[in-house]
């Protein structure tokens, strides 16, 4: 019988079952635990009940279709939280705390390395005075992403769009039916928006940002919530902001907008800044979005190159 993983604890799992939407508890078969992959949250899996009982066992873990992972260097192997996510939701705020594009790069980086599909939302809007940010630019500089970034105040729905085409309907409508995990500094608004999205109040754990600005860990524990028409995946182990386990030189793969114009630069080594001989980006003029988007990968690129990447602890 087909199932989802919700949560998992001590080597047990709380499923749910597509036929009917039941939640059951399953153990995994010796053969899957030893397997190099663990199952996680997100996963679809076959189940059988054992005969005469209530129990259930786990017989298959499905293909995923995406993982969310963290690199473990020194263990040249993948440390995977979830699995089967659609949506990562990037959220960001007009004020308190204010709009910080690099958290939103950041991020974007983590989505296509994990292959989910970017959304980014602009929250407490009812607040925005236009002087810390243009968010016309803002949302022009993503215009490579599948979806246009969307503009609303989660505390007040009736908010209307002013500057982009998309606003809390349209999220809501792209949502239905999908599992999404969103991501936010402490204070954008995440378990706001969550719970005005779904319709009633919905209680996530906190991933408290840390004063380094890197955010901490708390636990690695993930779980699906059912939102309604949605579900999410909280999970508080996600890091905030680091990006330390990924390889500089796989970087420029996860700037799909930048990646065509890298791969045309003269020389293989090029570093793509402004005095860089046959650098394609300064070739010939550049809307200011592209370079924005160039300047944060150098930003990113100089960071996880400052120590060799097979020392890193991750």
């Amino acid at each position: 019988m087909k199932a989802r993983v919700y949560r998992s604890s001590n080597r047990e799992f709380d499923c749910r079952l597509e036929s009917s939407g039941e939640m059951v508890r399953a153990k995994a078969e010796a053969n899957l635990l030893k397997r190099k992959e663990n199952i996680v949250v997100g996963d679809y899996v076959e189940l059988e009940k054992i005969e005469s009982t209530d129990e259930w066992k786990i017989k298959i873990v499905d293909p995923r279709d995406n993982e969310i992972y963290r690199l473990l260097v020194r263990e040249s192997r993948k440390k995977v939280t979830a699995a089967n996510c659609n949506y990562l939701v990037i959220v960001s705020s007009s004020s308190k705390p204010e709009f910080k594009r690099g958290f939103v790069d950041r991020f974007l980086v983590r989505a296509f390395q994990w292959g989910l599909t970017p959304l980014v939302v602009f929250n407490k809007m009812d607040e925005y005075l236009g002087d810390d940010f243009d968010i016309i630019f803002e949302n022009e500089r993503l215009s490579f992403l599948e979806h246009s970034a969307f503009e609303l105040s989660a505390k007040f729905e009736s908010y209307q769009k002013k500057y982009l085409q998309n606003g809390i309907e349209e999220l809501k409508e792209l949502l239905k039916g999908k599992t999404s995990l969103f991501v936010g500094q402490s204070g954008v608004g995440k378990s706001q928006l969550i719970s005005t999205l779904a319709g009633e109040e919905i209680e996530l754990k906190t991933n408290k940002i840390a004063r380094s600005g890197k955010g901490s860990h708390t636990t690695t524990w993930s779980e699906i919530i059912d939102c309604g028409d949605f579900a999410t995946i909280d999970s508080p182990g996600i890091r905030s902001l680091s990006l330390e386990d990924i390889d500089p030189t796989d970087l420029m793969h996860y700037f799909p907008d930048l990646e065509p114009l890298a791969l045309n630069c003269k020389f293989n080594n090029c570093e793509h800044l402004e005095n860089s001989k046959g650098c394609q980006f300064f070739e010939v003029d550049r809307e200011e979005g592209v370079l924005s988007r160039l300047e944060s990968y150098n930003r990113f690129y100089e960071e996880l190159s400052a120590l060799p990447f097979w020392s890193k602890k991750w």
